[in-house]
């Protein structure tokens, strides 16, 4: 079910309660709907009267009736793959009356996948964190969020209303300090779709691991050595070359 199925579960308990031996108006919910691609939803279609006629849910989605009084029936609708409209017509007082369903589809977060350009680098080095979410829409309200330990390296929110699913990728560049060896590098994904009538989907990586090492001296540092040990060691042969032609000179 949908992470925001929840949601088709709390009406379908409001109604019982709400509606068995009453006549008031059922509890309703939103008429705009997200819905996880491939997910089920509850539908509560209530009429406008207390006694209607022909009180019907339209769809060509397989759908099952849960429950049902006079005034209202609850729906569950399955496999809602792209954006619908659901009709719930009935007629009252010999007028037919409509309600329409909005339902939007959206693709969450179900992979997070973390990557380190190298597993084992120098003190100093620059290395680069890639953070991959596939397959996800709306990209609007996704944060990629980059961390060491739980100190946040970067984070990014990303911009689009592309119905499409598509993969959201983030990289950072960062250099090497002796304490990432202690922590781990993992990254989060978070879309939240609660202003659009949806819920909050978070996913997190599997954590990757740095090994941090000593920096190797470089080719001109051990030229450099070199030539000192050279020069040291013709110092050290020109004052012994001195030192024996002075005794010579004195005996």
């Amino acid at each position: 079910m949908s992470p925001f199925g929840g949601w088709g579960m709390l009406e379908a308990f409001l109604a019982m309660l709400c509606c068995r031996g009453s006549d008031e108006k059922v509890f309703e919910g939103p008429e705009h709907l997200m819905v996880g691609s491939g997910e089920v939803q509850v539908i509560n279609c209530t009429a406008s009267c207390t006694d209607p006629k022909k009180l019907v849910l339209e769809t060509h989605l397989n759908k099952t009736l849960l429950d049902s009084q006079a005034q209202w029936k609850l729906f569950r609708v399955y496999n809602i793959s792209k954006d619908e409209q659901l009709l719930c017509s009935f007629t009252c007082a010999g007028k037919q009356e409509t309600k329409v369903f909005n339902i939007t589809v959206f693709y969450p977060p179900k992979q997070v996948l973390l990557t380190l350009s190298h597993t084992s680098v120098a003190i100093g080095t620059l290395f680069t964190i890639e953070c991959m979410v596939p397959a996800v829409a709306p990209l609007e309200g996704l944060t990629v969020t980059l961390l060491r330990g739980t100190e946040i390296l970067y984070n990014q929110t990303f911009v689009g209303t592309a119905r499409f699913p598509q993969d959201a990728v983030v990289t950072h560049n960062t250099t090497a300090h002796r304490e990432d060896s202690l922590h781990n590098f993992s990254c989060e994904a978070q879309m939240d779709l609660r202003s659009r009538g949806g819920g909050l989907v978070h996913r997190v990586s599997d954590p990757q691991r740095l090994e941090v090492k000593e920096p190797e001296p470089s080719n001109q540092m051990v030229i450099m050595a070199t030539v000192i040990v050279l020069l040291l060691l013709f110092v050290t042969f020109v004052l012994l070359y001195w030192y024996k032609q002075r005794r010579r000179s004195n005996t």
